[in-house]
């Protein structure tokens, strides 16, 4: 510790430690930072609560929480040979000998002390061991809740309150010498207790069904219900004291007898070691990151069709938020994914920035600005957005279609779905893909095992969801991993290692050379459909997806050219004459008879019809078409009327006649108040700039050695003016202060003294009354008094600052210098 004297508090420990191991301690648990601690004993202070304590508990791996368990359960404060006893057992039961067991946690168990010093769980010598109190009441038993030892109460605390003629009857029952002190009684049971030799002779003349229910107890619950008229085995246990009342339905079996039958072991299993990650399969390594790239290009085109899905607006948003069931059913159909897939991808799009509410009265999700700066990108550069974001992302897509604490369902793009671990367990199972071999898959089974080990406890998660949500967060990362090219064929590809140890752009350069490059052209076929044999081009790929439909995706994409989708180009400013030089232009095949013949058919009909608004109207040339119209059947909702030879009015919107007609067969095309053919052009629909979705921290952000440092020089400041003696200056007519009080001086003495101090550069200690009315104590040095104010070096702030005299209310000299 650093000190010749044992500590007495957790203050004094944390006080004898170098500012490298106080950094260490708010790199470990940076909710004590929050704010910084005016001193040492503030520091202790905070560290013992219980919110920190729990939220230290959690993130400390299986040996470590199984050490603190043992503390828990140990004398306090325990030496170092008693706490390894209890993880390693007394070695005195030849049916179980542990060698193995008992060599690995003998060498374990100074990391894990040394672990749980470091995060002020533990403090003392190593023969005056203590665990901080919360700590300690935390992991101890109680009947509300049992130790995680299965230990129940020690004989002295189970026999509290018990009558000293019942204790009477308990000792003869054992054989044990009469005494009329219940202390003197509880000792003499709990040394028969502790007694290997004395207690073996106990156990043998105890009837076998008592034994057995001395095996059902032993390594918990330690607790037990009984009758009024117990069983003879139960009543010959409970005349020993083998048994202890609790309440009148309720016995306890004493922490000193299990102790004994379990041959000194805290723990039935101790796990001093992590479990090993074997692996199950070994691939070529190249093969790994090809099957990783091409199902990291085949991410890229589920997401680049999810923003064309929704490029002229998407789904509304529900009242709750979120996308309602028929909507994830619509665009998964779309996608050609099951659901949760589709709400994989969307929440991705969603996370990585390229999707958003636009803010409208009918809100949709609709792409966002950002997602056309992404397609710009190269496709190497895209992916390693996507990875970046999902690794950063604390939504949980494997959530949607579950229900939330209060049983409502859990959407896609709804609230409720953030997880602080998800990134956490992200990193932790990619980490452990990475410790293998190149190539090298890892059993699931052993890689949940390890996770487990390493966060044995639980953070905090809605009741409603199962207890071991790492578990579950780890199972879906397998799963996304694969889907986004991370992984490939169950290994860790060579990009995803770059990704997470060299960073984005060494991800990229590694994953390009894998990916194909972009076609400029295609092959046109003559049933009207046209092969793209590979990745088009960005402007090929944007302007072939308005004029065709894509029939089937896959090594090949393949486009069907129908009247609707050469209308589609029309409509967005396209005339026949360009459709015809970019066919040309870009086919590797002849353009085909039947497609030139469906464009100039389409063509010549198309805004022989033109729709505006009146409500709106219909006007032709051909009065013949008109008559053509209001003959139709199919018209009679849209309520026409003739205005002239060549109009018809609506009571239909604009946008819905002009659908109308087009399903009854007609090319009609809208137009402006000026007459002029409007253009529609696809896609145009984009929120408003969005930021990415914040991920939702687990527990305050770790500090960086900036702050550290900062946060170090400020306590120890803070507890070097909290810790300074003032000078004995009893026979002065106005210094003396009681302990804790501000120093009280007149303003005569104030000035004097501290022009003293700056002359001969000593410290003082002052009060001081800051604007606000707040009061504080100070140590300073002054550097210069004039003016009115005093410029001094304030050790507890450890900065320079300058107080106004008349806000000091009394100053007093030190003992010694307080800079420490």
């Amino acid at each position: 510790m650093g000190t010749t004297t044992p500590p007495r508090t957790l203050a004094e420990a944390l006080r004898a430690r170098g500012d490298e191991s106080l950094a260490g301690l708010l790199r470990a648990r940076p909710d004590l930072l929050n704010p910084v601690p005016n001193d040492i004993t503030q520091l202790a202070t905070r560290a013992g609560t219980r919110a920190s304590v729990v939220r230290a508990l959690e993130h400390l791996d299986r040996f470590a929480l199984q050490t603190a368990e043992a503390l828990a359960v140990a004398p306090d404060p325990a030496p170092y040979d008693t706490l390894l006893s209890l993880l390693t057992g007394d070695g005195l039961d030849d049916g179980d000998q542990r060698d193995d067991a008992g060599a690995a946690v003998t060498a374990a168990l100074p990391g894990a002390l040394a672990t749980l010093r470091e995060q002020a769980l533990v403090w003392g010598e190593d023969d005056r061991l203590r665990l901080v109190r919360t700590a300690r009441e935390l992991l101890a038993p109680s009947p509300q809740h049992p130790s995680p030892t299965g230990l129940g109460p020690t004989v002295a605390e189970a026999t509290a309150g018990m009558s000293p003629g019942r204790l009477q009857e308990i000792l003869a029952a054992t054989g044990l010498p009469a005494t009329h002190d219940p202390v003197s009684a509880v000792a003499a049971l709990s040394a028969l207790f502790t007694d290997r030799t004395r207690m073996a002779e106990l156990l043998d003349t105890a009837p076998v069904e008592a034994l057995s229910v001395l095996d059902r107890l032993v390594w918990g619950p330690p607790y037990g219900e009984v009758t009024p008229n117990p069983t003879p085995p139960v009543k010959w246990l409970r005349d020993r004291g083998l048994l202890l009342p609790v309440s009148t339905r309720t016995v306890v079996l004493p922490r000193e007898a299990a102790l004994h039958l379990r041959a000194g072991r805290a723990h039935r299993v101790p796990e001093p070691v992590p479990p090993v990650v074997p692996a199950v399969a070994e691939r070529d390594p190249q093969a790994v990151d090809r099957a990783a790239a091409g199902q990291a290009f085949t991410a890229l085109s589920t997401v680049e069709e999810l923003l064309k899905l929704w490029n002229g607006g998407g789904p509304a948003i529900l009242r709750a938020g979120g996308l309602s069931v028929r909507e994830l059913k619509r665009a998964a159909t779309a996608l050609d994914v099951s659901e949760p897939i589709a709400a994989f991808w969307i929440e991705l799009a969603y996370g990585a920035g390229l999707l958003a509410s636009d803010g409208e009265t009918d809100e949709r999700y609709a792409p966002t600005p950002a997602s056309d700066e992404w397609l710009d990108l190269s496709a190497e550069d895209r992916w390693t957005h996507l990875a970046t974001a999902w690794l950063a992302a604390t939504r949980t897509p494997g959530l949607v279609g579950g229900q939330d604490a209060k049983g409502r369902a859990l959407s896609a793009l709804g609230p409720e779905l953030d997880r602080s671990a998800a990134p956490d367990v992200r990193r932790r199972v990619l980490a452990l893909f990475a410790e293998l071999p190149p190539g090298t898959a890892p059993e699931t089974e052993s890689l949940l095992r390890r996770l487990r080990w390493e966060r044995p406890l639980r953070g905090a998660a809605p009741a409603a969801e199962s207890a071991d949500l790492r578990s579950r967060l780890a199972l879906w990362t397998l799963n996304e991993a694969e889907l986004l090219g991370i992984t490939g064929r169950g290994a860790l590809s060579a990009q995803a290692r770059a990704l997470l140890d060299e960073g984005e752009g060494t991800a990229a350069a590694r994953l390009a050379p894998l990916l194909p490059d972009p076609l400029d052209h295609v092959l046109l076929q003559a049933d009207l459909t046209a092969v793209a044999p590979g990745p088009l081009e960005r402007p090929l790929a944007d302007t072939l997806s308005v004029l065709a439909d894509v029939e089937s995706k896959g090594g090949a994409t393949v486009y069907r050219f129908t009247p609707g989708s050469v209308r589609r180009a029309l409509d967005a400013g396209q005339a026949a004459a360009d459709l015809h030089a970019f066919l040309a232009a870009h086919s590797r095949t002849p353009v085909p008879q039947p497609l030139s013949y469906l464009i100039d058919d389409v063509a010549r009909r198309h805004g022989h019809l033109r729709i505006g608004a009146a409500s709106a109207y219909v006007r032709c040339d051909d009065e013949a078409v008109l008559n053509e119209i209001l003959a139709d059947r199919r018209s009679t909702g849209l309520r026409l009327r003739r205005l002239a030879p060549t109009v018809l009015a609506s009571q239909a919107d604009p946008g819905s006649l002009l659908e109308a007609l087009r399903d009854m067969g007609y090319a009609p095309a809208a137009e402006s108040a000026e007459g002029d053919v409007l253009i529609t052009r696809a896609g145009a629909r984009r929120t408003p700039p969005r930021t990415p979705p914040v991920p939702v921290p687990e527990g305050p952000p770790v500090p960086d050695d900036t702050l550290l440092g900062a946060a170090v020089r400020a306590i120890r400041a803070g507890d070097t003016a909290a810790t300074a003696v003032r000078k004995d200056t009893s026979d002065g007519p106005s210094s003396t202060t009681p302990s804790g009080a501000l120093p009280r001086t007149t303003p005569a003495e104030t000035l004097a003294t501290v022009q003293a101090a700056a002359m001969t550069g000593s410290t003082v200690w002052i009060g001081y009354v800051n604007a606000d009315g707040a009061a504080s104590q100070r140590v300073i040095a002054p550097v210069r008094v004039e003016g009115g104010f005093v410029t001094a070096y304030d050790h507890t702030a450890d900065e320079v600052r300058t107080y106004p005299l008349h806000r000091i209310t009394g100053v007093a000299e030190l003992a010694e210098d307080g800079k420490g």
